[in-house]
């Protein structure tokens, strides 16, 4: 908010993360939402109109689709008059960050990249996040953020950010199993027909062309599998469906061939 409270509005997918209109509503910031492309990726080429600041997570929820390095660079040097976050929640399954652009003198002035530790290091409980940019961008923010920051850090949660930041072998370890899973399960939905946008994320987005999203999802419900379905236009026919196990893997695709032969 210190950043993006501005006269023009802040910039953000049309199909995003839902807590960026929820709260730049709750803080009475203006908003702009910016369509995603035909294939439902983030076009870097869409922002071009003057802004207060653009976010965007990348990988993109509920989406799971990355950004490529060359554009988000593109859309940094168009973008000079406002700040460009990036929301790294998901990075570490298969996305290259955006943090080595921020090394050295070439550091751009108006990027900032955010990451939390709810995810891939499965510290949800202890509300740890950091955010990475230029030395004045950060100056700006230790200057605001005990006014909104309704979150801070015992030490307990510093302890335990700090040694999960420092354990980086574990992290590689729990985050190629996801990655396997990921694809161990877009391959047997997709012998199931379902089609799956590409993911880099600990999730992925699926349809079936034939048949119904809202049904799938309780259907699947019902057996007491839960998956993500959303009501909003272009992708009321998606799951949204988390990477567990390869025993939930399983449990879900035996499910689901179940649901679709008594269809």
């Amino acid at each position: 908010l210190g950043l993006l409270k501005q006269a023009k509005p802040v910039q953000f997918p049309d199909i995003t993360y839902s807590f960026y209109p929820v709260y730049c509503k709750l803080f009475g910031v203006e908003y702009q939402a910016v369509p995603l492309g035909p294939d439902f990726e983030i076009q870097t080429g869409d922002f071009k109109t003057p802004n207060g600041g653009i976010i965007f997570p990348n990988p993109n929820a509920p989406t799971g689709r990355a950004i490529p390095r060359s554009d988000i660079e593109s859309l940094l040097s168009r973008n000079t008059d406002s700040v460009v976050v990036i929301d790294e929640a998901y990075v570490d399954y298969g996305t290259e960050s955006r943090i080595p652009l921020l090394r050295g003198s070439a550091c751009p002035e108006n990027l900032l990249v955010v990451h939390t530790l709810s995810k891939s290091r499965a510290l949800a409980g202890l509300r740890v996040g950091f955010a990475v940019g230029h030395p004045d961008l950060i100056e700006g923010l230790e200057r605001v953020k005990n006014s909104f920051n309704s979150y801070p850090l015992g030490r307990l949660a510093q302890a335990g950010a700090i040694a999960a930041i420092q354990d980086q072998a574990h992290l590689e370890s729990t985050s190629k199993k996801v990655i396997h899973t990921r694809e161990h399960l877009v391959g047997e939905l997709a012998d199931l027909g379902f089609e799956t946008l590409p993911s880099t994320a600990n999730f992925i987005f699926t349809r079936h062309p034939k048949h119904a999203g809202a049904k799938l999802y309780q259907a699947l419900r019902d057996r007491g599998i839960i998956v993500r379905h959303f009501k909003s236009p272009r992708i009321e026919e998606f799951l949204r469906i988390t990477i567990g196990t390869d025993e939930q893997t399983n449990e879900l695709i035996t499910a689901l061939k179940e649901i679709l032969a008594s269809v």
